[in-house]
């Protein structure tokens, strides 16, 4: 069981939940929220690893049979603490990189994320398994590379230039799968739910 908790593929997955603090860090290194050029970079840098541990994780589990209770449980987890911490951030930087209507593209994503937990948990309880869709998996790669665009923002603007509304369209993009698999998940739950 040791092995199986200290294996590659989860160390990957507690990397990318250790990289959500050392992203909000980034914007906060004078002690109030800031998005200069620096900071969005840094923390840019430390998404995109953190992204790549997201594929890498289950794929190495998955060709080296190192799949663990743990790393099932973590790996979901860690990707809406990224997520979830991005979009927060994105919303409340002095930039205000989401703002508007976009942010009810925020909110969409982060609904579904809330919802989908609890089914999921509501669903192992019945000990009911409810598959990742490959559409899914395409949502999740829209969602990551928007927020990559979106940390870069004004100062991505700066090398390429819409760097900050091509992260929103993407962002649109991800919240209308995010609605699309949320009903697939929701519709698969569904009849599994029973009246008490």
């Amino acid at each position: 069981m040791a092995s199986r908790t200290y294996s590659i593929p989860n160390l990957l997955t507690y990397g990318r939940i250790l990289a959500v603090p050392l992203i909000v860090l980034c914007f906060f290194l004078e002690g109030t929220l800031q998005s200069t050029d620096f900071a969005r970079w840094a923390a840019l840098a430390i998404f995109t690893i953190a992204s790549i541990t997201d594929f890498l994780d289950g794929y190495l589990a998955r060709i080296w049979n190192q799949t663990s209770n743990i790393g099932r449980m973590l790996d979901p987890i860690a990707d809406k603490l990224l997520v979830s911490t991005c979009l927060l951030l994105m919303a409340a930087d002095t930039e205000q990189t989401i703002a508007g209507w976009s942010l009810w593209a925020a909110i969409i994503i982060l609904c579904r994320e809330i919802l989908v937990s609890g089914l999921r948990e509501y669903l192992a309880g019945l000990k009911v398994s409810v598959p990742v869709t490959r559409i899914a998996k395409w949502k999740t790669t829209v969602q990551m590379v928007a927020l990559g665009f979106l940390l870069a923002g004004p100062a991505g603007d700066k090398v390429l230039p819409y760097t900050t509304q091509i992260g929103i369209t993407l962002l649109w993009i991800a919240a209308i799968l995010t609605m699309y698999t949320g009903y697939d998940y929701f519709r698969a739950g569904l009849k599994h739910i029973s009246d008490e």
